[in-house]
């Protein structure tokens, strides 16, 4: 469990952080240098979940020995599936992270939504359903390490 306490807002209790695979951990179906290390450092506070269509089909191999749990979904409505995964879990308990047009309904579900902007770009409807937007991903998994960079973005 992750507490943060955001000044003139809310004070979120988070259990999970959910994680769009490619576009967000991973390029051309790569994860990137810098979240292997970090998502071993978050899971010590988090229950880390990468839920993702799997495009490159490298996803299992990738992931193998990191401390996530992994869910693939199939094609079609991608968008409501990570949407449901996250209500499934408990909204008040969950960051997102993602970059995707699937991941829009994530984003807003989750407690905090983080939306990505890197190599593979975003869906433009990203920014407005993300409560935070980050051009790295070790950035934004830094704001879970670093719990200040959070409160000062999200602070009133």
């Amino acid at each position: 469990m992750l507490q943060i306490d955001i000044p003139g807002q809310n004070t979120f209790i988070l259990k999970h952080l959910v994680l769009d695979y490619n576009g967000t951990i991973a390029e051309d179906g790569e994860l990137i240098i810098g979240v292997s290390s970090r998502l071993i450092d978050l899971s010590n506070s988090l229950t880390i979940h990468v839920i993702t269509a799997d495009t490159h089909g490298t996803v299992m191999a990738k992931l193998a020995g990191l401390p996530v749990k992994t869910t693939v979904i199939g094609e079609g409505t991608q968008d409501k599936h990570k949407e449901e995964f996250v209500k499934q879990l408990g909204v008040d308990s969950v960051i997102a992270m993602g970059n995707g047009r699937n991941d829009i309904h994530m984003l807003s579900a989750a407690a905090i939504g983080v939306g990505l902007m890197q190599k593979e770009g975003c869906a433009a409807a990203v920014s407005q359903s993300s409560d935070v937007l980050c051009n790295d991903i070790c950035d934004a998994l830094d704001l879970l390490r670093f719990p200040d960079r959070l409160r000062a973005t999200l602070r009133n």
